[in-house]
């Protein structure tokens, strides 16, 4: 894909505007990150899944990291840990389904890849090839119909890992066919479906998650989606094809937490002020096998930031600013942004206190002088001052040249509202994302800390550090842009 450059967007003056050297970034050590990712990306907490013990176990080593680094507990109750509670919605193993009066193993011959509470008996649409549909030309009002899943306008460069190519078919075939009154859809798996079956079926599995008063506590949906292998379309294709199913949906709590620090400021005033740094300890934990390999380790989603985090913390233990800092390593992100959107409705300090949101998701890969900055474009721009900011940062230290597509509202991915700083710039506080962007090693095994650039990780946690530096310093906090409304 070809790539444009932020370079020099806003003017040499204000790329100096903020210049000065931190006087701590020497506290910021390669081999500190190095053995803090390998540790935090171990096999020992088999890919630290949200609401799970691995996840748990994963979140008492942040807090002990915390601890010895010597900042204070900000949770609830004294400690370093504000736990919350997630609900999941999910198939139960025990919801029948059956075409042509056969019935198909779960998860094995047909998976469910959109919930509904829906009992079926009724006759099966076959409609063809997906390219060739014509939705506008077809009557499926209060039908199932049945179609064979197609790559064609599909850019599967975005679509990897290969489980999102679902969602995109989903999203391209399905959902035109579900506003012209389709009452439930079967997709028929294509060559690429097919590679990509075991992988789908561990995210259809684990269906969708949310906290209290969250939009996905409850199953909305009235139209399943499922998915069959090619095999069975001669059976769709029968005259009087038929689908029997009962989709039992199980509602099922889990324990999560977010892992809270401070250092408090050495100004009198502006100690009562926070910067935040932000990221996630939860990866995709045990699923199936890749390349003989198990465990999604995490590494660089999002492993790369928290010990960044971790270096951040050291170098302002090392001289501490004006303004107090808050770091806050969110649980459950891969469920939906869970932590920071129960962190940033239950803070552990005043919301209005936080002037700024500094995270982080994926810093550790691609090319060596390459970064992307989120959040630096209207309407994904909080704060023309903490812009500033932050590409001066950049300037005065590793000077990436920085992607601007992927902070574009046109940008396919959307991944300004797949980070945890979305729910602080929902609420209109100054945020920005940093990330090296996408590999084809996410949420894969391979995202492993054998696989990571530790001198670009290096660069990138200065960056973050230089900008923080700024921000806990500077005479004013960084001002909302007055017109911020995010496009969705």
């Amino acid at each position: 894909m070809k790539q444009l450059w932020l370079t020099c967007c806003l003017g040499f003056a204000a790329l100096h505007a903020f210049a000065q050297t931190p006087p701590a970034l020497s506290a910021i050590k390669k081999e500190d990150l190095k053995s803090d990712l390998y540790a935090m990306a171990d096999a020992h907490f088999r890919g630290r899944s949200a609401g799970t013990i691995d996840e748990l176990k994963a979140s008492i080593w942040v807090a002990e990291k915390f601890r010895s680094i010597g900042l204070q507990p900000a949770g609830d109750d004294g400690t370093y840990l504000q736990f919350f509670t997630m609900w999941r919605n999910r198939i139960a193993d025990q919801s029948p389904i059956a075409i042509n009066n056969k019935p198909l193993a779960l998860w094995k011959e047909v998976s469910v890849a959109q919930m509904a509470n829906k009992q079926l008996d009724a006759p099966i649409m076959y409609l063809g090839n997906a390219a060739s549909i014509d939705t506008n030309a077809l009557d499926v009002k209060g039908k199932v119909v049945a179609l064979e899943a197609n790559a064609a306008g599909i850019n599967l460069n975005v679509s990897l890992p290969t489980w999102r190519y679902s969602r995109s078919v989903y999203v391209k075939y399905g959902l035109p066919l579900i506003r012209h009154g389709a009452t439930a859809i079967i997709f028929i798996a294509d060559k690429v479906a097919e590679n990509a079956w075991e992988d789908a079926n561990e995210n259809f599995k684990r269906g969708s998650y949310d906290i209290d008063g969250g939009p996905a506590m409850t199953v909305t949906s009235t139209v399943p989606v499922f998915w069959v292998h090619a095999s069975a379309k001669n059976d769709l294709q029968v005259s009087g094809a038929n689908i029997k199913a009962n989709l039992i949906i199980e509602h099922v709590e889990y324990p999560s937490v977010n892992i809270v620090a401070k250092l408090k400021g050495t100004d009198p005033v502006l100690s009562k002020e926070y910067l935040l740094y932000s990221g996630h300890q939860d990866a995709h934990g045990v699923r199936n096998a890749i390349n003989n390999d198990s465990i999604y380790y995490g590494a660089d989603d999002n492993a790369s930031v928290d010990v960044a985090i971790f270096a951040a913390a050291r170098a302002f233990k090392q001289n501490p600013s004006k303004r107090s800092v808050l770091f806050v390593i969110q649980g459950a992100e891969e469920r939906g942004l869970l932590g920071s959107r129960y962190f940033s409705s239950h803070p552990t300090v005043p919301i209005t206190s936080i002037v700024a949101v500094l995270n982080g998701d994926m810093i550790g890969r691609n090319n060596p002088d390459s970064a992307a900055l989120l959040g630096v474009q209207p309407p994904h721009r909080t704060s023309l001052d903490l812009v500033n900011m932050a590409l001066a940062a950049n300037n005065e230290g590793p000077k990436f040249k920085l992607d601007t597509l992927w902070d574009k509202v046109t940008h396919p991915e959307g991944w300004f509202f797949r980070s945890d700083h979305l729910p602080y710039a929902r609420l209109g506080i100054p945020s920005l994302m940093y990330t090296t962007l996408l590999h084809p090693d996410y949420h894969t095994p391979m995202d492993n800390a054998a696989n990571i650039d530790y001198d670009k990780l290096k660069k990138m946690a200065d960056w973050m550090y230089r900008t923080g530096w700024k921000v806990a310093n500077a005479t004013k906090r960084p001002a909302t842009d007055a017109n911020f409304k995010l496009e969705r």
